[in-house]
């Protein structure tokens, strides 16, 4: 292991400080960081980002955040819970623009019951220095705002790490978005490779781990892995969490793929009622006319737990039906995924099924 500034100097060579390194492969896997967005006025404030957040020691009495994303989301509703009187701004309609609508109801509610005052579809935001902390200025659905709080957060904007590493000198293509690889996460310079949130759309840790094992495979052990071949879950960690796999329903109507939804509301569900933990649902989408899950929501105080077992379904090719007749313990939270798989079998007792089954049980008496 090296410590240093890495660069690449051309053919397969890099260097680091003083040293020169000769490679027969080599990996990017720089990462990315909170990024800038261009708002007025935000170079002449002082604000956090989710790299610095967590060096406060003090707890702000008012604070701003700008950008209702998961980050945004639920650092909002933990300081609304601390006690802080908090302003969520968010350009779009609404929190978490990319999940499931459905999901996003609960989890807005849960947020403005903490206390978190969300000003969305916010217009003309500027930001200014103010004595004590940091004005800011914007218009939300008609009204406008003029606030000053203590701390600011800007939760939106990611930016690749590809400065200074001279890519270029070894014919490694990238744009803003980060490096471009293949299937097989190689870059346009056969001898390297990228994982991670340097190259990946899907900035997850969870991610960036299982793409590093498929550059492994593929540069030291003649692989021939694909990242489109990764099933990948995740959650948004408010309370109540967001976990999400595969496709949102909006996603199978673009790509034309026809499905049946099936949703278990966790207020039938035991375990979530003695819990009082009932504010939730799974909903999973299967290829229409099939048990293939294809998508799959659930919003549940364990939510990114729960996913997990949907995930595995997809991952092993286990469609509904088989879920529903798995045996789950009793009572668990979890029973609301099997119980998606008995509206699933219900769907299966079609009219002239249900004539058969008549038929049947008559020819028995």
């Amino acid at each position: 292991m090296f410590f240093g500034a890495a660069r690449f100097t051309g053919g397969n060579q890099v260097s680091v400080g003083d040293k020169l390194l000769r490679f027969s492969k080599a990996v990017i896997a720089t990462g990315a960081r909170a990024s800038a967005p261009p708002i007025p006025g935000l170079r002449d404030v002082p604000y956090h980002t989710n790299e610095t957040l967590f060096t406060l020691t003090k707890l702000p009495r008012r604070l701003a955040i700008i950008g209702a994303g998961p980050i945004g989301c639920e650092m909002a509703q933990s300081f609304a819970r601390f006690g802080a009187e908090v302003f969520l701004v968010e350009a779009e309609h609404g929190i978490l623009p990319r999940e499931d609508r459905d999901a996003v109801e609960v989890v807005q509610a849960a947020l403005q019951r903490d206390g978190v005052q969300l000003l969305c579809c916010g217009k003309d935001l500027k930001l200014s220095r103010a004595p004590g902390g940091v004005r800011l200025q914007v218009s939300s659905h008609g009204k406008d705002y003029d606030l000053v709080v203590d701390e600011l957060l800007v939760a939106v904007g990611r930016a690749p790490n590809t400065e200074a590493l001279g890519l270029d000198a070894v014919g490694v293509e990238y744009d803003r978005k980060g490096v471009k690889v293949d299937d097989h996460l190689r870059t346009t310079n056969p001898r390297i490779f990228a994982c991670g949130d340097i190259c990946s759309p899907f900035q997850f840790t969870h991610a960036a781990d299982f793409m590093a094992r498929i550059v492994i495979q593929n540069a030291l052990f003649l692989g021939r892995a694909r990242v489109s071949a990764l099933t990948i879950p995740w959650a948004t960690y408010t309370s109540p969490e967001i976990a999400h796999v595969g496709l949102y329903e909006k996603e199978a109507v673009t790509r034309g793929i026809a499905i049946d939804t099936f949703t278990q509301p966790l207020t039938q569900v035991d375990r979530a009622i003695l819990d009082g933990e009932s504010e939730g649902f799974v909903k999973v989408h299967v290829r229409q006319g099939t048990d293939e899950i294809v998508g799959a929501t659930v919003v549940a105080a364990h939510a990114g737990d729960l996913v997990s077992e949907l995930a595995l379904a997809m991952k092993s090719r286990a469609g509904l039906r088989t879920v529903g007749a798995t045996i789950h313990p009793y009572p668990t939270q979890a029973e609301a995924i099997r119980r998606t798989g008995d509206l699933y079998n219900r769907t299966r007792l079609t009219p002239i099924v249900r004539w058969l089954f008549a038929r049947w049980l008559a020819m028995r008496r």
